[in-house]
This record gives C-alpha cells, structure tokens and sequence, in this order.
C-alpha cells in the first residue's frame, strides 16, 4: 500500500525563495551556469542581477538578453576589478572555472563583498583556507554553491531519515556520470582548467555522502585518466564507523542513471535522477509499505540564492546548511580521492 507526500508538507523545511529579502547580484563570469543562475534569481527570488562581468563585452550583453532580459538594469563590466567596486552591489556570485575560483573569489573579498562561489569551491583544501581565511579577515560572507544542500526533496531526504523512518543507515549510493566527446580544449577535459570528473560531477555524490554521513573515516579510489591527464572515471568507498559504508561514482565517459539511494535497517530511501537536482523519492519500507515524494516544479539555483541573501542580511558570514567547515571536509576528501587517482593541477 503506498501513499505520497505531498510538498505542502514540507513547505515548513524550504520556505519560498521569494520570500527572502532581495539583494543585488554581481557576477563574474558569462558562461553556461552564470546563465542558470541569473534565470532563477530574476525569475524566482525577489532580488536582482545588477552587473555582469565578462572579458568579452558583447559576451556579456547577449548573457544579459538571453538571462535576465533585453530590458534590464544590468551593468556590464569588461573588468573583474570595477565589477567588484560597484558600490551598488552586495553579493558577488563566481561562475568560472575551477581554476580560477580562489582568484576571483580573493578579488571580491578583498573588495568587501559577500561571495557565492560556484561548486568545486576551488581546485583544493589550500586554496579553499586561503579563501576562507581572506573572508573571515574581511568579516564577508561566503558560501560554496552547492544547491542540492538547499532543494526542497533534500529537507524532506533529511527529515525522513532523522526521524527514524528507515532506522540506521548502514549505506549511500550515489553517482554521477555525464558522456562527453574527447575534446583537449574542453575545460572538462583541460588539467589547466582543473578538469576532470571529480570537481565537476563527482562532487555531488561525494557531497551527498557527506551531508549524510559526515566525513569518512577512510577513504578507497580507484580511477582512470584521460589522454590529457584528468580523470574520466572513479569509483569510490567512503568507510565509517560500525561498518557504514558509502558507495559512489562519477565519468565522464557514459550517462549513468545519476540515482541515489539511503539504505537503513527499516528501509530505504530512492531518489531518481538526477538525484543532486530537483527530483522525485520514494521511500520503501522493508515491511511492504511505499510512500513517494514528487518532484517540486521548480528550477532549483533560486533556493541556494535564498539563503545567501537571508544570511547576509541577517549578519551571517557562513551558511548552517553549508558551512565553510562542510567546505574544507569536503574538498579535503577530494584532494585524497585526486591523489589516489593520480590527478594533480599545473602549479599545484
């Protein structure tokens, strides 16, 4: 017998984007994501994209027409650095690639401005204290992109699981895999880009482990490389305590289902795909009950908008849901799972 949750029951968990105070956005960046997020905070938050800042100057006017809209206020700045001394702007959000992500997010700090920095927060744990550091001088709030923390399905994943519906959990599994043509000039596939699967689709399953589990006690990888030197696939076991295991898996190289699942002594919870995104769970009992959750019709980047601009405006400078030591634990497990592999970035 199976019944389904309804999302007005877990409205309580995840309040309405909308409803957080609006703030003014700077980004950096006029790429693929930058163009996500631009589309749900104008369309779905009550704040606003103030500037846009692109090397490339019709780059940026076309990012703006196709985002935010032809009409829009938007300032548009060919420097990083006039960008982040806009007076007008309160938050700065970092959409480029991995590699220059400490940089860029250096460049904001020390100007004084809030940061949201698009996940991996950088290509590793040195990188990722020094931003943190250079943020807690500054008294700014700072905060990686990891929007699955703040989707709807995530709070209610949290709230099942807490309240002892499928018992202990003994097990995660989790992947992410996309395919992609070899290309060296891609950045998925360039280690000066700090490439490879790990940073860009790996991320979430190992962030998912984490988030329910918290930091492995050990941690085993075993991948493969590209022909330029990043990886293309790995599989990888967190072990815990008392036996607990996490199984995960990212590639380049293959769609995978991208699922996850929370297995417990009760019962276990399956989230289709893509789990990391706005998505749908079931939650199966091992005494033959079923109860389902469907998919929330919404785009998603707006809730981790949300809680930057509720945080800022509460005086906070880390988010509780993705603290800046949630940070370190994780891109410190990624820098062991590179290492294993065999991976590491030009100057590092």
């Amino acid at each position: 017998m199976g019944n389904t949750i309804e999302s007005a029951l877990i409205s309580h968990l995840t309040p309405s984007p909308m409803d957080a105070p609006a703030v003014k956005w700077g980004i950096i960046g006029a790429g693929w994501i930058s163009g996500e997020f631009a589309q749900c905070v104008t369309n779905f938050t009550s704040s606003v994209i103030a500037a846009v800042g692109s090397r490339d100057e019709e780059k940026a006017r076309a990012f703006i027409a196709e985002n935010i809209g032809a009409d829009a206020d938007t300032t548009i700045y060919t420097s990083y650095e006039d960008l982040v001394r806009d007076p007008d702007i309160d938050v700065v959000y970092i959409g480029t690639p991995h590699s220059h992500h400490r940089d860029h997010a250096l460049l904001a700090i020390n100007a004084g401005k809030h940061v949201l920095v698009e996940k991996a927060f950088t290509r590793n744990a040195a990188e990722a204290r020094e931003v943190l550091d250079a943020a807690r001088a500054q008294g700014v709030f700072v905060m990686e992109a990891m929007w699955t923390r703040h989707l709807p399905h995530i709070a209610a994943v949290r709230d099942i699981v807490a309240n002892g519906t499928i018992g202990e959990v003994t097990t995660i599994l989790a992947d992410h895999g996309q395919y992609f043509p070899f290309n060296p000039q891609h950045r998925l596939f360039a280690p000066e880009l700090a490439g490879g699967a790990l940073l860009d689709l790996g991320v979430y399953p190992v962030a998912f482990a984490h988030d329910l589990l918290g930091t492995p006690d050990k941690i085993v990888a075993s991948g493969a490389l590209t022909q330029t030197g990043v990886d293309g696939q790995i599989a990888i076991i967190f072990e815990y305590a008392d036996g607990v295991r996490a199984s995960l898996h990212t590639t380049l190289w293959g769609q995978t289902p991208t699922t996850a699942s929370i297995v417990g002594s009760k019962g276990r919870i399956d989230i289709e795909g893509a789990f990391y995104a706005p998505s749908a769970f079931t939650v199966v009992g091992y005494d033959g009950s079923t109860s389902r959750y469907e998919r929330d019709e919404i785009r998603g980047l707006e809730f981790e908008a949300a809680e930057v601009a509720r945080s800022i405006t509460a005086g906070k400078t880390e988010s509780e849901r993705m603290t800046w030591q949630n940070t370190l634990d994780l891109i410190e497990s990624m820098d062991e799972i590179r290492a294993q592999v065999g991976v590491r970035y030009p100057g590092e």
